[in-house]
């Protein structure tokens, strides 16, 4: 089977970034966000067992969601240096391991995601089955039946979930499809925008699944039992339409998916052991050669990590 395992970079980058205590090179420049994605790799690679491999970054600047609302994720904390400063080498890397990268101004990962998928999903790629990683939830949206799942991180960046259909009912109590309508209603912290005041989860969901979608919803206002969700409901109306654009996840970024530059037979290549060479990896260049324990050398990384701790500390 012709597996495709499409990695959201930025997401991972950030699990990366608070997951993995400061590590350095022998010149000082932090590396641990490319420590950490590039262990990611091997494992995914390793566990997953893909065909095909990419990873999807978001670009600097505004997408089409700031337009649509200006405060979109408005609140969000400024990216620390040292993680911005590691961006660049991500990027170097993941190419140095023959997986290419897709990325699109205007759009956030999650359209080039989404786009990549329904490309796959309706065009003859040859692709049986693509597995999204990922640690952002709003990407939960795009499941369909066997075809398309996403993989989340549960502990650090070494274990994690499958996600068909039935999981992602148990975790957000609706079907995929409508992901983006209990977000309407509920609004997004994160991403700043408000849903329909006074309007919780356990309401949202109640409205959902009598009725079915946002639009269903407020066509059929009169069918709402409660007087004071349905003043809620219409004095929220404008909000909770504009929520379900801005949550719901484009397919049609200007991007073409070659799935030939994707496939991938081996990680094991030149350009890799010279790029974990630069980075002074040598867990990561073990477990590319198959040469070791992945979770002795994982230990025996963090050991070395901690040493080098107290080594800054020290001087």
């Amino acid at each position: 089977m012709n597996k495709l395992v499409l990695i959201d970079g930025n997401a991972m980058m950030h699990r990366a970034y608070h997951a993995l205590p400061p590590l350095t090179d022998p010149e000082g420049h932090p590396v641990h966000v490319v420590y950490g994605f590039l262990s990611m790799i091997l494992r995914l690679f390793a566990d997953l067992k893909p065909t095909h491999m990419t990873v999807v970054f978001d670009r600097p600047g505004p997408t089409f969601r700031n337009h649509l609302f200006a405060d979109y994720q408005a609140h969000r904390p400024k990216m620390e240096d040292d993680f911005i400063g590691q961006i660049a080498l991500v990027h170097d890397a993941v190419t140095a391991f023959g997986v290419p990268i897709y990325e699109q101004d205007g759009f956030e990962a999650d359209d080039v995601i989404g786009t990549i998928v329904a490309q796959v999903v309706r065009k003859k790629t040859g692709i049986d089955q693509v597995i999204i990683v990922t640690g952002d939830r709003d990407i939960l949206q795009l499941v369909s039946d066997e075809r398309v799942c996403v993989f989340m991180p549960t502990k650090g960046l070494s274990e994690g979930k499958l996600y068909g259909e039935k999981e992602v009912v148990e975790r957000m109590g609706v079907a995929p499809p409508l992901i983006i309508d209990l977000k309407a209603l509920m609004g997004d912290a994160s991403d700043n925008y408000p849903g329909v005041t006074g309007i919780g989860p356990k309401t949202a969901l109640a409205l959902l699944a009598q009725f079915g979608s946002v639009e269903k919803i407020f066509a059929s206002l009169p069918a709402v039992a409660s007087e004071t969700v349905k003043t809620k409901l219409v004095n929220g109306k404008e909000s909770a339409l504009l929520g379900k654009e801005l949550a719901t996840i484009r397919n049609d970024a200007p991007i073409a998916f070659d799935p030939e530059t994707a496939r991938l037979a081996s990680l094991d290549s030149p350009s890799a052991r010279a790029i974990l060479e630069r980075f002074h990896f040598p867990s990561l260049l073990r477990r590319l050669s198959g040469n070791s324990d992945v979770k002795s050398d994982e230990k025996r990384e963090k050991k070395a990590v901690n040493r080098e701790n107290e080594q800054q500390q020290l001087f």
